[in-house]
């Protein structure tokens, strides 16, 4: 894919011209205002654009995303009391180089790179590849992409020398680069690396929450990229809830998946978990070739990567209809999200977030072993970005003596639902866009306006994240065929009720309803 290059902020041409000079410096590398501008068009829905580049609009700017990333990894290491960062994590050596190879190099521990304050990355690789980057990757210098080979995780012995030499060379650059006598921070790495690295003389830190913070705060690109990386999967749900029934294995549902997504493009399927019927509980995080039978439940967690970015997108589905514990646990445990989001802020820390986070209680909804079902409980997204994840069952899992503070920040973004802390939802799902007669939220004092709508009528598969169908008796009882509510009176402050009270009286509607379907049943077989 090309793309033009972006003008706003300095002249990323004229940089890209210095950086290919292949002069190293020892003056450290200038950050400006215009390398770590993120771009964010909050005005605008969150796109999710097709894959192709074409003439006639701006989608994925990828110089723009190269000169973002490594500014930002710029500015996290300046910020730390490191001299150089050591990457062996395939992400970071992506993050940093924009250089990837196939997904087995994942666990190998061989390609690495290496980016000082006063440099240029380094990037070595199989030499193959490393051919490959000089002829493909013009924002890297020539002479910096190398070929190397380590231990391969205890397939090459360390008397074989590989790490005593790779250390060698490392040492000599950071000596030209004028940063030999100040720490290196290594993420992951193999013993015999880091022993080698010490007889030299260099001394080894940890590395692994200077790139978190350079990763955390996504522009607009990444967002972007992201976006289009869950469209992929909201087409795949889409599939499974069509080959979803009775005499289906779950392996073949995680064969479609596979198939679809790289169909659609995607880098890595990294893992599809398929969990259905008594599996469910507790969660085994697999999937096996149990086959699939009437009124089961199943989940499913999508984790894949397009460009890089990734997905840990989960939904569940029931073979059937939900049932009222199912019903119950959802509404609790949407209740417990949205207060848990209600209270990220820009500024605030976990101390503060779990103020406000009700305390878990034994209740109906544990099972006989004390476990608390994980299919009726959110439970934080992973992804490339550090997405402001503090829910509910992270919050109250953690100890009061919690002395690591992570504060959130303005742009951060709430990976599940794709909202941006300090605004509103940018994804243009604007929730009573087509609002209908008939439409109701749920009953949450104060987050109407953030609750999916229940529709009256028959119950489709509770899947893709939607809210169950709302009962008969509360479609009833809520006044339906009155005149619906003005702006102002949904935006009106409602009483506030206790968790218990609201959850008691959904209950009641839910066995109302049920009592109302069964005398049905009973007058058409009398019938």
């Amino acid at each position: 894919m090309t793309h033009e290059h972006d003008h706003r902020g300095h002249d990323h041409q004229n940089g890209h011209d210095e950086l290919c000079a292949g002069s190293a410096s020892r003056d450290p590398k200038i950050i400006l205002p215009g390398d770590i501008d993120p771009h964010h068009r909050w005005d605008r829905p969150i796109q999710a654009p097709g894959q192709m580049q074409v003439d006639f609009e701006e989608r994925v700017n990828f110089r723009r995303l190269h000169a973002y990333r490594l500014a930002r990894v710029r500015q996290a290491l300046a910020r730390s009391d490191l001299g150089a960062l050591l990457s062996f994590d395939q992400h970071n050596i992506r993050y940093t180089t924009s250089t990837v190879i196939g997904e087995w190099a994942r666990d190998k521990l061989t390609r690495y790179s290496l980016l000082t304050g006063n440099g240029d990355p380094y990037v070595w690789d199989f030499g193959s590849a490393a051919r490959h980057h000089r002829l493909h990757a013009p924002w890297l210098h020539q002479d910096h992409c190398r070929a190397g080979l380590l231990g391969l995780r205890g397939a090459v012995h360390s008397d074989a020398g590989l790490f005593s030499r790779a250390a060698e060379e490392i040492k000599s650059i950071l000596q030209a680069e004028g940063v030999a006598d100040t720490p290196l921070g290594v993420d992951v790495i193999e013993p015999p690396m880091m022993f080698a690295l010490q007889r030299v003389g260099i001394e080894v830190r940890d590395s692994q929450q200077v790139m978190l913070e350079a990763r955390q705060l996504k522009s607009s690109d990444e967002i972007t990229l992201l976006n289009m990386a869950a469209s992929m999967v909201d087409g795949v749900y889409q599939d499974i809830y069509e080959a979803l029934k009775p005499g289906v294995r779950e392996n073949q549902v995680v064969a479609l998946a596979n198939k679809r997504l790289y169909e659609m493009g995607s880098d890595c399927v990294e893992s599809i978990n398929a969990i259905s019927g008594e599996r469910c509980c507790p969660h085994p995080h697999n999937f096996t070739d149990r086959l699939i039978r009437p009124g089961d439940q199943a989940f499913f967690d999508i984790i894949q990567s397009f460009m890089g970015y990734r997905t840990c997108y989960y939904r569940t589905f029931s073979v059937g209809r939900a049932s009222e514990p199912q019903v119950t646990a959802y509404q609790r445990a949407r209740e417990w999200m949205d207060r848990a989001i209600e209270l990220i802020r820009p500024g605030r820390d976990d101390r503060q977030d779990r103020a406000g986070v009700p305390e878990l209680r034994r209740d109906r909804l544990r099972d006989r072993d004390g476990g608390l079902r994980p299919e009726f409980l959110p439970r934080p997204g992973a992804g490339p970005a550090r997405a402001a994840h503090h829910l509910a069952a992270d919050l109250a899992g953690r100890p009061h003596g919690t002395h690591r503070r992570h504060g959130l920040r303005g742009g951060n973004l709430l990976s599940r639902d794709r909202r941006r802390i300090g605004g509103t939802d940018r994804g243009g799902n604007r929730r009573y866009a087509a609002r209908r007669a008939g439409d109701q939220p749920v009953p949450r004092a104060g987050t109407a306006h953030r609750q999916p709508l229940l529709r009256p009528g028959p119950p489709p598969c509770a899947c893709r994240g939607r809210a169950h169908p709302m009962p008969l008796a509360l479609a009833s009882m809520s006044g339906e065929g009155k005149k619906p509510m003005s702006e102002n009176t949904r935006k009106a402050p409602q009483a506030a009720l206790p968790p218990e009270t609201r959850l008691a009286l959904y209950r009641l509607l839910v066995e109302l309803r049920y009592t109302e379907e069964s005398a049905r049943t009973t007058s058409s077989f009398r019938t």
